[in-house]
């Protein structure tokens, strides 16, 4: 393992003004649904141990949904942080569904006849995006996660939504931030288009963003990260590791949450054999590519247990020389004019 500059498990403090009510947004923050049962169970114990040693590592945002196991993201974030400052946390949460008895099934939620989420209880998502859904999802939400108030309320995944979205339910996220009851609003999915149409047509304060600019992805950059420029918008970055492919491209790799196609998986490799050459984890280069660009605020990690955050931690503080990135540019595995991380360092302070 290359050497680090700072103890292993420790990130650095550093903060980013997002919108103009009060909210300065942690660096590096934990994402909750791999906790809820999200490709595998987790247990209940492992769940809230690595939320604490999130918290305790430096971590202060966590980003959670109704949808992350059907509630129980929302639970065990709040079981885990419990006792801890309110005013020391940044806590996201998303509206859109309402977790339903005798929901109707979602596809989008299963591959192959297989749901993506797995022991989780019985209610499940139903879509609402009127105002006063809401409205409804935020204090069902808070009650879970036993707060009076969230910092971040975003729209989750409205593509096939976009009218209701841009429209009700913006109206009732606008009103809940002027109200005082959020400090921010904004919109969470992983495809670029209508989230670009929501940042041109609405006053968000930022996007999260899954899988679209990564070391394997930099798509948004052709749309959403230019219309989040012009309109000031941060971003927050979340599936850093493309569902696994970049911690380890084999042919088993998934991608988007599903099997990865043999293309995916050979850029994958190929980028891997340039990280291999000056001795860098793949996931290293990964972890920390997004955070370089300057509309990019936060990136979320993902991990399933206290190892998993432990090693994720460590891999942000991993020495990248800028060679590394110069060669990915010149095989035409990165475009010219993408941020890379300056100097040899690119943990979340820089």
């Amino acid at each position: 393992m290359p050497k680090t500059h700072r103890p292993a498990g420790a990130i650095d403090d550093a903060r980013v003004p997002v919108g103009d009510h009060g909210l300065d947004l942690p660096r590096v923050g934990l994402g909750t649904a791999s906790l809820a049962n999200f490709l595998g169970v987790v247990p209940e114990e492992q769940a809230v141990e690595t939320i604490r040693r999130a918290y305790d590592a430096g971590i202060r945002y966590f980003d959670t949904a109704p949808l992350y196991g059907h509630g129980l993201a929302e639970r065990r974030l709040a079981a885990a942080l419990d006792a801890k400052p309110r005013t020391d946390l940044v806590i996201s949460s998303k509206v859109g569904r309402l977790l339903r008895a005798g929901a109707p099934r979602d596809d989008s939620q299963y591959y192959e006849g297989e749901p993506f989420y797995t022991e989780v209880p019985a209610t499940g998502p139903v879509w609402d995006f009127s105002y006063d859904g809401v409205r409804t999802s935020l204090e069902e939400s808070l009650d879970r996660l036993g707060l009076d108030r969230a910092d971040i309320l975003y729209l989750h995944d409205p593509d096939h939504h976009y009218e209701d979205a841009g429209t009700t339910a913006y109206a009732a996220l606008r009103d809940l931030r002027e109200a005082g009851t959020v400090r921010a609003i904004g919109a969470g999915m992983n495809r670029t288009p209508v989230l670009t149409r929501l940042v041109e047509n609405c006053d968000l304060d930022l996007v999260l963003l899954a899988g679209r600019y990564t070391l394997l992805d930099q798509s948004a950059m052709t749309d959403l990260l230019p219309a989040c420029r012009r309109r000031g918008t941060k971003v927050v970055v979340g599936g850093v590791f493309n569902s696994g492919i970049l911690l380890d491209p084999s042919p088993q790799a998934r991608y988007d949450y599903v099997p990865a196609s043999g293309v995916i998986v050979e850029r994958a490799r190929r980028i891997k054999a340039i990280c291999d050459r000056y001795d860098v984890p793949l996931a290293a280069a990964a972890i920390q590519f997004p955070l370089a660009h300057p509309q990019v605020a936060s990136v979320l990690i993902g991990a399933r247990s206290p190892d998993e955050l432990n090693m994720d931690l460590d891999l942000l503080q991993v020495d990248i020389p800028a060679a590394l990135w110069h060669d990915l540019r010149s095989s035409d595995l990165l475009p010219e004019d993408a941020h890379v991380p300056s100097g040899v360092t690119a943990g979340p302070g820089h």
